[in-house]
C-alpha cells in the first residue's frame, strides 16, 4: 500500500492542495530542515523531486549532465566521471550503494520522470512528494457543487 494513499495522508494531501497559504508556511519551515539534513549527509542539490532512496542515497542531481536515469555513457573504466575525472561517477556510486540497501535495492532500475525545473530549488521535496507535484500531479481546487436552477412557477392566466 502506498504510504500517501492512507486516509490521514490523503486528507493532508487534499488539504495542502486546497490551502496554498498553509502549504507555503509549512514548505518555508521544511526547506531549511531539508537543507540541514540532506545536504551534508547525501550531497542533496535541492531539486524538489527527491530520488535519494531510489538511488542508494546518492543524489542523482550531482551528475554534471543532470542524468536521472542512469549513467551517461561517459563513465571511465575505473568508475570515474567523464566531465570531472577526479570524481566517482554518481551512478557508479549509486549502484553499489543501492545493492547494500535491504529495502529499496531494486528501485535503482526504475525509469524516473525528467526534472521539473519549476520545482528546482524553489520548494520542499517532502511537500512536493506529499502533494504529488513531484510526479506531475497538478493541484486543483475542489469543485463546488452547482446549485440547482430554480424554475419560476408557471403563471397561468385565469
Amino acid at each position: 500500500m502506498d504510504f500517501f494513499q492512507t486516509r490521514p495522508m490523503r486528507w493532508l494531501r487534499d488539504y495542502f492542495n486546497t490551502h496554498p497559504r498553509a502549504e507555503h508556511y509549512v514548505s518555508d519551515a521544511l526547506i531549511p530542515v531539508e537543507a540541514i539534513i540532506k545536504k551534508p549527509l547525501f550531497g542533496c542539490q535541492e531539486c524538489g523531486q527527491c530520488l535519494l532512496h531510489e538511488n542508494g542515497f546518492v543524489c542523482p542531481m550531482r551528475c554534471p549532465k543532470n542524468s536521472r536515469n542512469g549513467p551517461c555513457g561517459g563513465v571511465r573504466a575505473n568508475g570515474h566521471c567523464e566531465v570531472y575525472p577526479e570524481r566517482w561517477c554518481v551512478w557508479y556510486r549509486a549502484y553499489y550503494q543501492s545493492q547494500r540497501l535491504p529495502v529499496w535495492r531494486e528501485h535503482i532500475f526504475q525509469i524516473h520522470r525528467p526534472v521539473n525545473w519549476q520545482l528546482y530549488q524553489a520548494s520542499s521535496s517532502w511537500i512536493n512528494m506529499l502533494t504529488g507535484r513531484d510526479v506531475g500531479i497538478k493541484p486543483t481546487l475542489p469543485v463546488k457543487p452547482k446549485a440547482a436552477k430554480q424554475i419560476p412557477p408557471k403563471v397561468t392566466a385565469q
